[in-house]
């Protein structure tokens, strides 16, 4: 079985905003999705010329049941 991937929104904690979105392979360990987060979370501060440490990111999870989005 095959793990779903991981959806991350990357956060400026100035503003509240939601300022990129990034999906990563679900078979990633621990270590590596953070070193991969920590990566794109450079790129964007360099991107939208903000001071690093005020990104974060948080994980995106679906916990609505399927059926709820049908009505």
């Amino acid at each position: 079985m095959k793990a779903q991937d991981k959806h991350f929104k990357l956060i400026n904690s100035a503003t509240g905003y939601v300022i990129y979105y990034h999906t990563l392979n679900g078979e990633l360990e621990k270590d590596k999705i953070k070193e991969e987060l920590e990566k794109v979370k450079a790129q964007v501060a360099i991107k939208n010329n903000i001071y690093i440490e005020t990104i974060f990111w948080q994980e995106i999870k679906d916990d609505a049941p399927a059926d709820a989005l049908a009505n």
